[in-house]
Order: C-alpha cells, then structure tokens, then sequence
C-alpha cells in the first residue's frame, strides 16, 4: 500500500541517521550502498536528532532461513524519513524502495513524500543461473546479485553441476573441478565470497548439483560412479545424454556422504538442491547388473530406480541437516511429504505436490531462454488464475449466464 504526497524531502551529504533497535555491520554496510547509489561518498551515524530514522525490531540470524519476515513501513516527511522493519530483511528491502524514490530535480536531490506498508507476496523469489554450459564468472555473478536486490529478489539459484561441467572447487574430490571443469571453476573462498556478497543484500544462495542425471562431469575425474564404464570426456552437446549415476553400488553413495557433507559445510542455505530432471535410462535398461537389482527389489521401472536413489540421498541430506529440492521428476508416492519440488514441466506437477501435502515452487512460464513474450509470463502469475476461476463462477451462476460490466467489478 502507498500513498503519495505532495511534498519533498531533500536528501543531503549531512543527512543524520539514527539507529533504533537492532543494527549491525551488514546494516551499516547497507546504508553506505544507499547513500553510495543516492550520489554521495560519506553518511553521519548520530544517534540525537537525526532527520533519518531507521527502527530494527530484531537481530538476524546467523544463517539466513528460508522464510523470513520482509516486510517494511516507511514514511517519508517533509522534514524526516521514518524506515521500520521486524527484522533487518525489511531494512533491506526499504532502502531498496527508497532509492527507487530519489530523482534530481533543481540541483537537489529530492524524496517525494510518501507513506508505504510494503511485504512480499511470496517468500520465495528466485532466479536461476547456469553457469555450467555457459561459463559466468564471479565478477557477473555479483552483478547479477546486485540486480536481484535492486528487484528484490531473494534466492539466486545456482546450478552448479552439468553433463559440459563441474563448476565448485571440491578439495575431497579434486578431479572435479580439475578435469571437469575446464579450467573455469569457483574456488572455495569464492563461493564463500559470493554468499557473504548476497547475505548483505537479503539473498539465499542456492546450491543444485544434479543427480543422478546431468552428471558427466562427475564422471570424468571419477568414472566409477557410472552406470556404464568410461572414460569419459566432458560432452559438448546439449540435450539428454546418457550419462546417470549408478544407484546399486554403495560406493556411489559413499562418495556422494562425503560430497555432500563439504558442499553442506560451504553452503549454509537449509535447502540442497538434488536436480533429478531428465534421467535417461539408457545405461540402467542395458545393464545386465542393474536390471538384476530392480529385479532382485521389486522394481517395475527406471523411476522406481530413481526413487530408490532419491531416497537414499535424502537420508543422506537428513544427516547433514539439509533439506530436499528436486525437479517434478523426482515425485513418487514413496518419497515422502518432506521434500519440495521445483515444477518445470508445467502447473500440472505444482499441482500434484500440493496434493501430496509438499512444497512446492514454481518454474515453468518463467524460462527467459525460451524467448516467451511478456504476456504469456504474466500468465503464469496464480493471480491471473484466481480471475479466471472468478470469471468462471460468474458465468456459472451469474445472471443466467451472462458476464456483466457489474459482476466484473465486484470480482
């Protein structure tokens, strides 16, 4: 909600702030980018008689969680600026809103006044970058953070393992980043850079690395993981492969324990991404040894294999206090209710996890690489869904049937 004045607030060089509640050096860090964005180099912290007035209800926790409160209230005067927030995501965010506000008008640069309550309508609002077939360095990455919090963004989701790379420096497993990467990978201290980078800005970090799919890099420093016998060479197609992890040896799941147990301790986000999307069973229907396992458990087909897998890497992220994401492909009945699933196929999967009595996120509608008009991805908004729902009970039970300039108004 906001309602706008007639007035200006100018904002200047000696403008002083005062700090009510909790504050800390990510909010201080905060307040140097906004007057840093606004025009000016230097700010005045003075707790007495301050024109900017900043109010955090609560300290943050050390590690960011999944859901928190965003929500905000500003109110700008012609002689102060008042921001309140529960919590230091809520700063964040209003000082995102309030630089959107500032213009120059006359040499000055002015503030409208205004009065604001603002919360997100969702708390998960992510975005997704691949920077395993396409190779995006650290320098764009923290572009793309800025971006993200200038929208207010709150999730960079980071696909980080592909069938053209393997994108992490894993100091366990350092064939994976040494040959599966062609030279081009994050260190440790970058990824830890990064997070730090976008926990400033209110952003979560996090991690895919896709399985049991996808997974050539993997397999090109470490081929006994594979259903199939190497070597192999990183693949510079697109598409599903072949390549998959194979589920009936303990050793896979050996290794991934320990891969997942450093990747847990790099990554501080609650959730771990599994991928789990196109799995090609090319490798598990030739196998003679593989066919005999799902024989031997009961298995009728590759997604039985798969959720076989699914289930023993879930247990593996309950030990390392992650919780599950994967793609629509990895819904089965056997799976549980804990997990959330990320639908990229369509609404109808979303649908199905809900049903289920999971989480879940959407995707599908909102790929940028496939080039969709704006239309069709405001489409895609829930929002427009309950209209049409309305629409349809209107025209059901609606003056016989008949759609009114009245009935339109009161939906």
């Amino acid at each position: 909600k906001a309602i706008l004045g007639k007035d200006f607030f100018e904002l200047k060089s000696d403008v002083a702030i005062q700090l009510k509640g909790h504050h800390d050096a990510r909010l201080r860090r905060a307040f140097e980018r906004f007057f840093h964005s606004a025009g000016f180099s230097t700010l005045a912290i003075n707790r007495q008689g301050a024109d900017f007035i900043i109010t955090c209800d609560n300290p943050s926790d050390s590690v960011q969680q999944a859901a928190e409160d965003e929500s905000y209230t500003l109110e700008v005067s012609h002689d102060r600026i008042a921001l309140h927030a529960p919590t230091s995501y809520g700063i964040l965010n209003g000082l995102e809103t309030l630089l959107q506000l500032v213009r120059s008008e006359n040499n000055k640069i002015i503030i409208p006044t205004i009065q604001i309550e603002d919360r997100p309508r969702y708390g998960w609002r992510g975005i997704l970058l691949d920077v395993c077939r396409l190779w995006i360095s650290k320098k764009a990455v923290l572009r793309n953070l800025d971006a993200m919090a200038a929208v207010k963004m709150n999730v960079l989701h980071w696909h980080l393992s592909e069938y053209q790379a393997f994108r992490v420096e894993s100091k366990l497993f350092p064939k994976l980043h040494e040959v599966g990467s062609e030279g081009n990978f994050y260190s440790q201290d970058d990824i830890k850079e990064v997070i730090a980078y976008a926990r400033d800005r209110g952003i979560h970090i996090l991690p895919e690395f896709d399985m049991p799919g996808h997974t050539t890099s993997f397999f090109v420093g470490y081929p006994e993981l594979a259903s199939a016998p190497g070597p192999y060479p990183l693949d510079t197609k697109f598409g599903v492969l072949n390549p998959v992890m194979d589920p009936t040896r303990e050793e896979v799941y050996t290794f991934i324990d320990s891969f997942i147990g450093e990747m847990s301790t790099l990554f501080p986000h609650p959730y771990f991404h599994i991928g789990g999307d196109e799995v090609n069973p090319h490798d598990w229907d030739k196998g003679e040894r593989i066919q005999a396992f799902m024989k031997e458990k009961g298995m009728k087909d590759a997604h039985d294999l798969q959720n076989y897998f699914n289930t023993r890497l879930k247990s593996i992220l309950d030990k390392h206090h992650k919780k599950m994401i994967g793609w629509d492909e990895i819904l089965h009945p056997d799976l549980g209710t804990e997990i959330t699933v990320q639908s990229w196929r369509g609404q109808k999967s979303l649908f199905n996890v809900v049903q289920k009595g999971s989480k879940g996120i959407l995707s599908s509608g909102w790929y940028l690489d496939y080039k969709l008009p704006a239309g069709k991805q405001y489409e895609v908004d829930p929002k427009y869904y309950q209209v049409l729902y309305a629409l349809r009970q209107i025209v059901y039970t609606g003056n016989n049937g008949i759609l009114t300039s009245r009935y339109l108004k009161l939906q």
